[in-house]
């Protein structure tokens, strides 16, 4: 990574907080119908669209689990795809697989070793748990509910491709909202103390996840475009004040003009142009900005790692073996003290 100061991450992942925060600001695109929802219905929060204009409008919401989720679990397949952990189920004292690898059962019993427990963090009840060192908030459409969303009829038929059979109506019909296309959440991802390697297996992660919500195996195609990243020695400007700065900037340039969806260069370019004087006020030491050129080669150098089986393999192992190392240092080391 010739982009990125090398020598500003640790060298393994410290104890206690360090303050070395590396944020990847990004502008995630819904590329097909998505559904983020909590007990049936969209989510949805009222608040001023702007920071200067403070006309109240309805925004869609997307959890900070929504996001994170399918970001871990793209990094967890590529961990059992490459023989860092196992993909056998959790049994009763058993840690190791027939493979002679780690154990490791999203939401049944994490290994507590790999790079996704140690950046991701992890919680197993009175076992103990370890805090996420990468940090989500919840990230906010940046036009209205009103003019992002759909309702659509569902309907399961028979396979005649009829809705009736022997004369009987099936009962499998459903109406449902979907976040239509094009709809723009801007969102910053912060991580902590991590080591390099850990950093770029978490943005490999995002750059690599493309599906988000509700059945996503059908719907929720998700473009997550990077337009920066910065060093700092503290966290950065929310995901909603982004989100309202951004719209005000927008709107005074004539870009969003409902019912017709935002074109996703304008929010880059105008996201880019504002990212300064957000940080300025801040009140937090820059130790790099990168955009433009040096954040498209830094990017291009993260993908060409990704794109070959070799070099992917080596950066998972070279993470994994950070992970390891603070696993050794901080959490086996608790549990012989118990």
């Amino acid at each position: 990574m010739s982009t990125l100061k090398h020598d500003w991450f640790t060298q393994q992942v410290p104890g206690k907080p360090m303050g070395r925060y590396a944020h990847i600001v990004t502008v995630r695109v819904t590329d097909s119908y998505s559904l983020f929802q909590t007990d049936g219905e969209l989510n949805t929060a009222r608040m001023n669209s702007g920071v200067a204009l403070t006309d109240l409008i309805t925004r869609l919401s997307i959890f900070k689990r929504k996001q994170s989720t399918p970001e871990r679990l793209v990094g967890r397949e590529l961990l059992r795809r490459y023989g860092l952990i196992s993909g056998e189920e959790a049994a009763e004292k058993k840690e190791v697989g027939a493979d002679g690898l780690p154990i490791c059962d999203y939401n049944v019993r994490f290994c507590t070793q790999c790079p996704d427990c140690i950046a991701y963090g992890f919680a197993i009840g009175d076992a103990g748990s370890e805090k996420s060192k990468v940090i989500t908030d919840t990230a906010y459409s940046l036009t209205s509910y009103d003019e992002s969303h759909e309702a659509f009829t569902l309907n399961a038929p028979y396979e005649d491709g009829t809705m009736t059979r022997h004369g009987e109506v099936t009962s499998r019909i459903n109406e449902q909202d979907h976040v239509t296309p094009q709809v723009i959440f801007p969102s910053v991802i912060t991580t902590r103390d991590l080591t390099e390697n850990l950093f770029l297996y978490v943005l490999n992660n995002v750059q690599r996840a493309k599906r988000y919500g509700a059945q996503t195996t059908r719907t929720g195609r998700m473009q997550n475009h990077v337009i920066a990243i910065i060093l700092a020695d503290g966290e950065i400007f929310s995901n909603l004040l982004f989100t309202q700065t951004l719209y005000d900037s927008l709107k005074a340039e004539g870009k969003i003009n409902p019912p017709d969806p935002v074109d996703p260069s304008a929010v880059i370019g105008a996201a880019q142009s504002i990212i300064p004087a957000l940080l300025k006020e801040d009140g937090v030491v820059i130790d790099q900005l990168i955009t433009g050129q040096a954040l498209e080669a830094l990017l291009a150098e993260v993908s060409a790692i990704s794109a070959q089986e070799k070099s992917l393999k080596d950066l998972l192992k070279r993470a994994f073996n950070d992970s390891q190392a603070y696993h050794q240092a901080w959490i086996a080391k608790a549990s012989k003290k118990k």
